[in-house]
Formats: structure tokens, C-alpha cells, sequence
């Protein structure tokens, strides 16, 4: 199948590591992808906040351009997913909606039929892709490892706008990627609660605070890592971790974030560097080193 590839701002910014290791698994699972070039932003749920119909229309328009592509929609971010989906069960219980959208749209000769799927790469890889076939391409076996998942709010709630009742597994997906590559999902509970990113402009020390409860117990819990498939929410809790250690008794969490595409990567032997590892703010040479010293999976 091939999709209509919307990785987000935050992939090609403040996350650049994110596109570069996506690639690199996207490439090694053989997945056909095409940019859709001309998208916007989603407004992250915050410009919907102040202008719901405008951010609404930014995201029919990135509907209506894939649905030219005649492909779905594949995004690499959580917080991207859940707007998408939230916008798109508007228009679509809402013809009426639709409609006023549909003729600001027809400005640029656009027009949004509402026929386009969107799903996270977390979610191909579950529902697409096969978790056999997905294990077929790893080389390395990551028993030893312990990593606690991190799905962020936008990809959790509201469940009805991300198809639960239809997709039962997306609420236990990340676990089940991450025991694919014969790794221990650790269980915590500040899994799918808000990292703190969406306040840190109006209330740093809460947002800090958040931070400090989930890599802080994460790592009380015996993570190595933490996996997340959201680049906003690796942007918050690798980017402030360095202060909200301070709010632990002993000063310290050092808990590597990782990419979910990372994570993949090193299950499926790639070099660090390739996955841009390098560039996180909590050091992952620890990681990486009991990744690479894996044993090799074994072939039967």
C-alpha cells in the first residue's frame, strides 16, 4: 500500500532525528510513501482552541490533498494523529461543515469527498504491516531491555475520534511494538497522561513537574528508556529533564527518550548515528550499548 506521508513540523525541526530514523525503517519495511508537499501545520490543537473552523479547514485541505493522491494518510506524530482525527469526525457528522469548508477550498480547486484514512505509523505497523512480518526484519533480539511506553494525550483521547471501538489494539499498541522486539514493556502509570508540553508557556512549573512524575517513575520502575510515538512529547521530557531532576530527592533521572522509529531501528541493527541517537539531550550511549551487545535473533 502506499501512503501520503505527513511527517509534521516537528519532525523536520525540533525533532529532526524523528524523519531521519523514520526513513531509515520505513525504507528497511519496503513502505511506499509519498510526501504530500504543500500540507500545513495541523495547529496542534492549540490554534483550534482560539479558531476551531480555521484549523479545521487547514487539516480538510491536507484530507483533500491526499485524497487526490488516492492514499491514506500516514503521520509520525501523536499529537498530528489526534487533531486529524478529531477534525475529520467534524466534517464528516457534519455535512453542512463540510460544505462551508469545502467552498473555501474550492478556491485552490480542492475538494474534500471524505474518504481519507489517517493512521499514526504505530498503527500500520499493527494493523498494516503485521507484527510477524515486522519482527522478519529485525536482527537483533532486545531481550534485557526494559522500556517504558509513552503514548502521549492526542493519540489516546478522545477515543471515539481515533476509532477504539473499531481498532480494540490501538490502546495497547506501543506495548505490543515494543515486545515485539523482544524488549519488556514496562508498565507505568503516566503512560498516556499529558507530558506537560501544552503548559509550558502559561505554567513551567507544573509542566516540569509532569516531566519529573513520569521519567521519575519510569526510571524508579527499572526503565532503560522511555518509547514514545509523539515528537512533542520527546521535545518535553528529554528537553526538560535537566530541571525536572532537580525535583527528584537524589537529583538525577537520566532516562533516555526514544523515537519509536529509534527503537526500531536498533532492533533492526542500524548504526546510531543513522537514527540520529546523537542528538538527544539525555544521553542514549547507554542504551545503544546494551542494544548492540543483543544477542543476533536467531533464524530458524
Amino acid at each position: 500500500m502506499k501512503y501520503a506521508f505527513y511527517p509534521g513540523c516537528v519532525a523536520r525541526g525540533g525533532t529532526p532525528e524523528l524523519l531521519v530514523s523514520a526513513n531509515a525503517v520505513l525504507d528497511r519495511l519496503g513502505i511506499e510513501r509519498e510526501e504530500i508537499v504543500s500540507a500545513s501545520c495541523t495547529g496542534a490543537g492549540v490554534l483550534q482552541e482560539r479558531n476551531q473552523k480555521l484549523g479545521d479547514t487547514l487539516n480538510v485541505r491536507t484530507f483533500a490533498l491526499a485524497e487526490k493522491m488516492g492514499a491514506p494518510i500516514m503521520t509520525l506524530c501523536s499529537t498530528c494523529q489526534g487533531v486529524m482525527s478529531q477534525a475529520n469526525r467534524r466534517v464528516l457528522k457534519d455535512p453542512e461543515y463540510l460544505t462551508e469548508i469545502n467552498e473555501v477550498l474550492a478556491e485552490e480547486g480542492l475538494e474534500y469527498k471524505g474518504t481519507t484514512v489517517i493512521k499514526h505509523l504505530l498503527w500500520v505497523l499493527v494493523e498494516e504491516i503485521g507484527i510477524e512480518a515486522l519482527q522478519k526484519t529485525f536482527t537483533k533480539e532486545l531481550s534485557g531491555l526494559n522500556f517504558a511506553p509513552f503514548y502521549g494525550c492526542y493519540i489516546v483521547r478522545p477515543s471515539d475520534a481515533l476509532g477504539f471501538d473499531e481498532h480494540p489494539e490501538r490502546q495497547t499498541s506501543l506495548e505490543t511494538v515494543i515486545e515485539s522486539t523482544g524488549a519488556t514493556a514496562v508498565e507505568n502509570d503516566g503512560k498516556t497522561k499529558c507530558c506537560g508540553l501544552p503548559i509550558l508557556l502559561i505554567n513551567q512549573s507544573n509542566a516540569i513537574q509532569m516531566v519529573s512524575n513520569h521519567t521519575g517513575e519510569a526510571k524508579d520502575l527499572g526503565a532503560d528508556a522511555m518509547v514514545t510515538p509523539c515528537p512533542l512529547c520527546h521535545l518535553n521530557l528529554d528537553g526538560y529533564q535537566p530541571k525536572a531532576a532537580k525535583r527528584r530527592p537524589s537529583g538525577k533521572i537520566d532516562l533516555p527518550i526514544l523515537h519509536l522509529p529509534q527503537m526500531l531501528g536498533l532492533a533492526m541493527g542500524m548504526q546510531p548515528k543513522e537514527l540520529g541517537l546523537q542528538r538527544h539531550i539525555i544521553s542514549t550511549k547507554e542504551v545503544v550499548a546494551k542494544a548492540i551487545a543483543a544477542p543476533a535473533v536467531a533464524v530458524s
